[in-house]
């Protein structure tokens, strides 16, 4: 960031901005700005407010990083090292990512194109027959003013000038040039040269200054140089990718392994709980102590055009009386807008279509439709008990032990105890919880260590020692503890933290056909358990009920843990079930667990989370569950050891499940 030092007048302050503007290469539209804000500050007094307003803000404008970009590395081997060495399964995710960069490393593989402007025509075919064996695609413009039609319409990577033409010289049409397109490389060739002409060239951004007669060794090295950056420059154009997933599966660090392959700058926002809109766009310079929004103030942090930007819980954006920040966004994520983002601060086109944007979310329902249409979504479902034990292993125990200074002698956790932690001492999608478990084990061995509170005490972490160290077991498999029920089935669910198991429990009363709904239930989840219960009544003669039953009785749906609300379109088969359990007097076996949604002439309607729910079906002790047939191809993505741990099932119809459910 450019420091002004203000002298005792006015003046002082003003011919030191004009410096800076020279000195400093800034778009052509931006500098016109700039030079416009500068004559209003010369007519200014020091002592006003408006004064003040002007410095800030062509200090602000004058720091950003308005044609600096990281160089990327782009060798696809790498990235892969690095994406497997910092990340444990997630085989998929990491495919998406090492495709998102080949394509890149491809589209920067085709042939450049070089635009050649010289008044001599011998001049223009020499370079052109030269630059054509080199396997460049060449265009050729006999003056300046040619030279800017092609560039209007075309996009060049290099272009060759010649300093002295009529109407619109080399120095002129270098600056257009520049201004229309600053990635573009200019060499400037000239019969006339002198060494002012070359500074103020390079000053102006020209790449490099040659004189006639040219050396053709020479003139093909540079352009070879011109273009080793573009070579190595990676375009972030494309969809913009979302990863979704409970938390704890490694969202953010898979944000910090990719700009770690590319080797460019990092950035993490936390969009939760934003709510104005100036957050995004900023605040306009008419009000008090107004700044750019946080977009452009990370860009300027980073020093960097290009940086990976990672927009963290996208899902949790707000909304009030300030604006839609979710409607900003728009505009940021689009890759056909933001390449002339608008910050109101700024108030000029600043773009943004070389910043690699990725975003997260535990749940993509709250994502307004028009943002969403905008990401690629790609999800993290979780880990398996096995990959846990694989993370714990490789990854979690070394930095634990690391930050707990136990490097020199360093316990050693016995597989059994990583899974006893596992099972008994977490609950989760991801391994957060797993984490703070270890740190916690590790933080007393320490104290253990340095205090010699037991002598005895082994390096070896054994599951026999656990609960020693981190008390009575906190979770029980719900499912496989149970007890089998009339009136009782087992749902699975699909939340934010993952999959998890829910229990459906009816009962009957005398009364007047009254259905009662509790547990917080929201109206998809209501309408659902009304669905299932039109169903049975129609049904009586297929499952034996008498048809004065419903007459005399009222029926009650009840879903435990009534605090939490409950919602989704996936709970009318286990209600019916349960419903059926209760109305036969027929108990639901314990160990099947049972998703989908039922229509009013018994389909089964496929669900989502078939991983997510088919892991927390794992975790708490079920031996079979049921899915909707039209599931079958999401069952490919389950790991082979759970597959061989579960019985899946899938069915079509209600009547096809009830003899396998209901004992």
């Amino acid at each position: 960031m450019r420091i002004f030092k203000k002298g005792d007048t006015s003046f002082s302050d003003i011919d030191e901005l004009r410096q800076i503007l020279i000195d400093t290469n800034l778009p052509a539209q931006v500098d016109k700005i700039a030079r416009k804000e500068i004559e209003k500050l010369s007519k200014t007094g020091p002592s006003s407010a408006e004064y003040t307003i002007g410095i800030n803000y062509l200090e602000y404008l004058v720091s950003l990083p308005w044609n600096y970009m990281t160089e990327d590395n782009l060798d696809i081997e790498r990235a892969e090292r690095i994406l497997n060495e910092a990340h444990y399964g997630l085989e998929k995710i990491k495919d998406r990512i090492l495709e998102h960069l080949a394509v890149r490393i491809l589209k920067s593989s085709q042939r450049h194109r070089i635009l050649v402007v010289d008044d001599e025509k011998m001049a223009r075919m020499n370079l052109e027959y030269v630059f054509s064996q080199d396997g460049y695609h060449v265009q050729t413009a006999a003056n300046g003013a040619e030279a800017l039609s092609l560039l209007e319409h075309t996009c060049f990577d290099v272009l060759v000038t010649d300093y002295k033409m009529d109407k619109i010289d080399g120095m002129e049409l270098l600056k257009l040039a520049k201004a229309k397109n600053p990635d573009t490389e200019v060499i400037m060739i000239t019969g006339y040269a002198t060494v002012p002409r070359a500074i103020e060239a390079f000053k102006k951004g020209t790449y490099h200054f040659l004189t006639k007669p040219l050396n053709l060794a020479e003139i093909r090295s540079t352009i070879k140089k011109a273009l080793f950056k573009k070579n190595f420059q990676l375009t972030s154009r494309g969809p913009v990718l979302c990863f979704v997933g409970p938390p704890g599966t490694g969202k953010t660090s898979l944000g910090k392994s990719i700009a770690r392959s590319l080797e460019r700058k990092f950035i993490h926002m936390s969009l939760a709980g934003i709510k104005d809109e100036a957050e995004i766009r900023g605040h306009r310079r008419s009000y008090v102590g107004a700044l750019p929004g946080r977009i452009i103030q990370e860009i300027r942090r980073a020093e960097s055009k290009n940086p990976v930007f990672m927009l963290d819980e996208i899902d949790k954006v707000g909304q009030d009386f300030k604006g839609d920040p979710a409607a900003a966004l728009l505009e940021v994520l689009d890759p056909e807008q933001n390449s002339q983002f608008i910050d109101h601060y700024l108030d000029v086109p600043f773009d943004l279509s070389r910043v690699m944007f990725i975003t997260t979310a535990n749940a993509v329902d709250p994502i307004p439709e028009p943002l969403l249409d905008r990401l690629e979504v790609l999800y993290l479902p979780g880990y398996t008990e096995e990959e846990k034990l694989q993370i714990a292993i490789k990854y979690l125990i070394p930095s634990e032990i690391e930050d707990s200074g136990l490097s020199v002698h360093p316990p050693v956790f016995t597989p059994e105890a990583i899974r006893k932690i596992i099972r008994e001492y977490t609950k989760e999608a991801g391994v957060r919880s797993l984490k703070r478990q270890i740190a916690s084990i590790c933080r007393k061995k320490a104290r253990e260590r340095l205090s010699n509170l037991r002598e005895d005490s082994s390096d070896v972490i054994s599951a026999e020692i656990i609960e020693s160290r981190l008390g009575p077991r906190k979770f029980f498999f719900e499912v496989a503890e149970a007890k089998e029920r009339i009136g009782v089935a087992t749902g699975l669910a699909w939340t934010e933290a993952g999959g998890e198991i829910i229990f459906i429990e009816t009962t009957k009363m005398k009364g007047k056909n009254r259905l009662i709904l509790t547990g917080s239930l929201g109206d998809v989840m209501k309408e659902s358990a009304q669905a299932a219960l039109s169903y049975i009544r129609s049904n009586t003669a297929m499952f034996k009920i008498s048809e004065d039953f419903f007459d005399k009785h009222d029926i009650h749906i009840h879903v435990p843990a009534g605090a939490i609300p409950k919602d989704g379109p996936s709970a009318g088969l286990p209600i019916a079930v349960a419903l059926i359990s209760l109305l036969t007097n027929r108990a639901c076996r314990k160990d099947i667990a049972l998703t989908g949604e039922l229509t009013l002439s018994g389909r089964i309607l496929p669900v989502g989370g078939v991983k997510e729910k088919i892991l927390a079906a794992h975790r708490a002790g079920v031996t079979s569950v049921v899915f909707p047939a039209r599931n079958k191809p999401d069952l490919r993505e389950i790991p082979s050891e759970i597959q061989k741990a579960l019985e899946i099932i899938t069915v079509n119809e209600l009547e096809q499940l009830v003899h396998l459910v209901l004992k």
